[in-house]
């Protein structure tokens, strides 16, 4: 039966991420796979997250199944995280939270839930947009469709032709928006952007889905739900999927979330049954640790503090290595203006290097690079950085000079 199948093409990104570890070279740079890493290249584990873990192990009576949409408390947290305590949408309870298996796995199942109950819905999301988007879309049988988003010009929002299209989008249709740090450009709606872009989803009566996977990596927690928040409106109904493996460094936990806002409370619950009918079908119920770390961090004052500064320094970091990416590429002449980087948000940016550049970059010098130029800016150090800016220039000048670590 399987003698016949040929071998299927690996992900474009995790791929990458393997051909960067079958690489000998030592002086290797892998800015493509999409984790946080410290100034030493290191994905940590928090110092919040190490003691919540050792309490939650502690505290630990049965290894039963969670219900088919996780814990209640979890949820609770979740929604505080997103709206606030005490939002209208948490206090009518028209808004309802179902654990999931990482971002992905809330991806997912929204887009089974779309599938049941609006069969006949166009997802459109960004051009362009995480690579494992319309793929996740895809495979749950959603016909998918693009709308304008990057200004290759401007480096920036292409916000006219943006709403242009959403102007023309048919009422009942999803918009896929992504909640902060754009995922590959790293450009983000303002605030006046923001209101533009609900006030066109609430005329042309669109359901709006926000990937929210890395709430605290733009400007701050709270600063980074004002996107969300406008598109929270009276009466509204949107999906909201996050993720908590950026801004609690707990990847391999696969800790998200799906929370939907109904028009109201009896709306909600009879969505929740749906929600819960796809999980069913898909895991049956999620897994319980990452969670119970979360949890325990955002109910406890001590903890959430300490962990909100965590968030501080994993983004300053970010931010401060934008800023000195840009500065080392001017002071080698090159001259291309990077200066769109330093007001990118989130780990990712979209470098400008054309696909033969990042191929030149990888078979020359080992500096992994998603094909599109993509680059994940926390894989920058202090170590790598120079020879990284020495490589870029090199290849952007199109000839030959001595750069450490070339093959």
């Amino acid at each position: 039966m399987f003698e016949s199948l040929e071998t299927a093409p690996p992900d474009p990104i995790i791929g990458l991420n393997e051909a960067f570890k079958n690489d000998t070279n030592p002086n290797k740079i892998n800015l493509s796979v999409g984790v946080y890493q410290d100034a030493e290249g290191t994905t940590p584990v928090l110092a919040t997250v190490a003691e919540a873990e050792q309490c939650v192990i502690e505290s630990q009576t049965t290894k039963a199944y969670l219900g088919i949409d996780g814990s209640p408390q979890f949820g609770v947290a979740v929604r505080q995280l997103l709206f606030g305590p005490g939002h209208e949408v948490i206090e009518s309870g028209r808004a309802v939270t179902a654990q999931t298996p990482g971002g992905t796995g809330a991806l997912r199942v929204a887009g089974d839930f779309i599938r049941r109950v609006r069969p006949d819905a166009t997802l459109w999301h960004s051009d362009p947009t995480w690579p494992n988007h319309p793929k996740v879309f895809a495979a749950a049988g959603i016909t998918l469709k693009t709308y304008p988003y990057f200004d290759l010009a401007t480096n920036g929002l292409a916000l006219d032709e943006m709403l242009a299209t959403l102007r023309q989008i048919p009422a009942g249709d999803v918009v896929l928006l992504h909640g902060c740090c754009h995922n590959p450009t790293g450009i983000d709606p303002d605030p006046q952007q923001w209101k533009q872009i609900g006030d066109v989803l609430a005329e042309r009566k669109l359901l709006a889905l926000v990937d929210f996977a890395y709430q605290g990596f733009a400007d701050g927690l709270r600063e980074d739900t004002a996107g969300l928040l406008e598109l929270t409106r009276p009466d509204c109904e949107l999906l909201v999927c996050s993720s908590f493996s950026k801004n609690f460094s707990i990847y391999k936990e696969r800790v998200g979330a799906l929370t939907v806002v109904a028009g109201s409370a009896s709306a909600a619950a009879a969505v929740l049954s749906h929600v819960k009918i796809c999980i069913r079908t898909n895991y049956s119920s999620p897994p319980a640790h990452g969670a119970l770390i979360v949890t325990a961090i955002l109910n406890d004052d001590d903890l959430r503090s300490r962990w909100e500064s965590e968030v501080i320094r994993m983004r300053d970091r970010i931010n401060g290595v934008r800023r000195r990416f840009v500065e080392l590429l001017s002071a080698r002449g090159v001259d291309t203006d990077f200066s769109f980087i330093g007001r990118q948000r989130g780990m990712f940016s979209f470098s400008g290097l054309t696909r033969e550049q990042v191929q030149t970059l990888r078979e020359r010098y080992s500096i992994y690079i998603v094909a599109s130029g993509r680059i994940n800016v926390a894989g920058i150090t202090e170590a790598n950085i120079d020879r990284l800016c020495d490589a870029i220039a090199e290849v952007l000048a199109g000839e030959k000079v001595e750069v450490r670590g070339a093959k």
